[in-house]
């Protein structure tokens, strides 16, 4: 029988028209699947079964209507089964953010963007595992243990979205939503050899997602290529009212059938060609934009002059912003509490247990960085910087198109590799932070492998809202490359 988990969504979609197979099909096939490798990738944090076979009823019986009577055209992830980061609500279903804190915790609400893609008829099989609040970039932050990477199960899935990665590229779902505050969809999508995409700021609703730093997070999507990716994209962007930060620009419809490159601008940083980068992560990514030139494109070296400040100033933003989002959990609102004699000592009990060593850690550097006398040499002194590179980024798309560079400086990295260095941690996203200082999108795919057969993903970025291009320019290159079709072995 047909592994129907193998097929791609555009491919699953197709089957679903012609009746040729049945979301119900397609979506046992997945659980079956999860029943599997779930064991040793811990990919999800709660399996919604029956939700998802009931909501893959309604799909097959909408889809057998439009068989019988026609109309318009359906949504292509109608039917399809995705999984979602649990750090964005589900109404009724456990959000943990993968922290103790929220153990136990049922919205009473839905996010905006999972709301939609679910109207467009996706399946939901579960919420995937996530670094606690989104805070880190490899997914062994979780209190709930680790995900594996796919294609080495002693390594990394990369991080925050590593559960939503992992669970994409080992096929136990056709696409999955992740969010990226500092690089947590594209460089998982690098280390597990899927495409990512992380949206402009306000191109998708933050509405129910819990927030991590407000003014960088963003709602994003992988897949297995750009043609999968874009539908999940398509059902979630666009303006929400709940949310006061979301663009009211409305959405362009993106098509994939012209892949002409000709007299695309791609520009490639001089700052990203950085030392200490994996040698075979440097050439992937130059042989990548040779592709895009033989399709085509003119490649040409540009500037990005403030890209060596970009990490502490997000390791000062970031934080600052997360100390006064996670004050919320104060064992009084959420989840569980430690008991004592006083409010006070029972804020202190239950916060000190409960948030991970990564959480505090960066609720103390933003409370500092906002503190009395520090808040201007610090947290002024950041946002004043990161205008100067968000004017990088301006001044750079005066001149080209897009911007070309690695995602990550090395592939994925044993689990524990970097546990008691949290600065080697924090450079896995020097090349990712700049995108979200600035607001721009960014998409990640594959562009090779290296001699131990580890994925390695490149990125190119857009100005404002500039998502078409993105999945335009990765199609094209998808269209003659077949890194993306790699499966690992499992």
């Amino acid at each position: 029988m047909t592994d129907l988990t193998a097929l791609s969504l555009i491919d699953a979609a197709a089957a679903l028209r012609t009746g040729e197979v049945s979301s119900t099909e397609l979506t046992q096939a997945c659980l079956d699947r999860i029943q599997v490798l779930e064991p040793d990738i811990h990919a999800f944090l709660a399996l919604t079964p029956n939700l998802a076979l009931k909501q893959a009823d309604d799909a097959d019986q909408q889809l057998a209507q439009w068989r019988r009577e026609g109309g318009d055209p359906l949504p292509l992830t109608l039917g399809i089964p995705v999984a979602i980061k649990d750090v964005l609500c589900l109404e009724g279903i456990p959000t943990t953010c993968g922290s103790k804190i929220l153990r136990g915790f049922l919205p009473p609400y839905t996010a905006t963007s999972v709301e939609r893609l679910i109207h467009a008829g996706a399946v939901v099989l579960g919420k995937t595992n996530t670094d606690e609040f989104a805070m880190g970039s490899s997914t062994e932050n979780s209190a709930y243990g680790p995900t594996h990477n796919p294609w080495d199960l002693s390594r990394v899935p990369g991080g925050s979205s590593g559960g939503s990665a992992a669970a994409v590229a080992s096929h136990m779902c056709y696409a999955a939503l992740g969010t990226d505050t500092g690089g947590s969809v594209r460089q998982p999508a690098s280390f597990c050899s899927v495409t990512g995409i992380k949206s402009s700021y306000g191109r998708v609703s933050r509405y129910g997602l819990i927030a991590y730093g407000s003014s960088l997070d963003t709602v994003g999507a992988l897949a297995r290529s750009s043609a999968d990716l874009l539908p999940v994209f398509a059902a979630i962007a666009g303006h929400d009212p709940l949310d006061s930060t979301a663009m009211t620009d409305p959405v362009p419809e993106i098509t994939l059938d012209d892949t002409d490159l000709q007299g695309l601008r791609i520009g490639v940083p001089r700052e990203y060609s950085i030392e200490g980068m994996q040698p075979e992560v440097e050439a992937a990514v130059q042989e990548a934009v040779r592709v895009f030139e033989s399709l085509g494109a003119e490649a040409r070296e540009v500037s990005l002059p403030h890209t060596n400040l970009a990490l502490p100033v997000y390791y000062i933003i970031a934080p600052a912003e997360a100390s006064a989002n996670l004050a919320r959990y104060d064992a009084v609102r959420y989840g569980p509490r430690l008991e004592a004699d006083k409010l006070r000592e029972q804020y202190f009990a239950t916060r000190g247990a409960l948030f991970g060593q990564e959480v505090k850690r960066r609720i103390m550097l933003g409370t500092y960085a906002l503190s009395a006398g520090y808040y201007d040499a610090y947290y002024g002194q950041a946002q004043k910087v990161r205008t100067l590179i968000k004017g990088d980024f301006e001044a750079a798309f005066k001149e080209v198109d897009l911007i070309a560079c690695p995602v990550a400086p090395t592939t994925a990295f044993r689990i524990g590799e970097h546990s008691d260095d949290p600065l080697s941690m924090y450079l896995e996203d020097v090349f990712t932070l700049p995108a979200n200082l600035a607001g721009v999108p960014g998409i990640a795919f594959p562009v090779g492998f290296d001699s131990n057969h580890l994925p390695i993903g490149m990125q190119l970025n857009a100005p404002h809202l500039g998502e078409a291009a993105l999945f335009r320019a990765v199609h094209a290159y998808q269209g003659i490359t077949s890194w993306h079709k790699e499966r690992p072995l499992l």
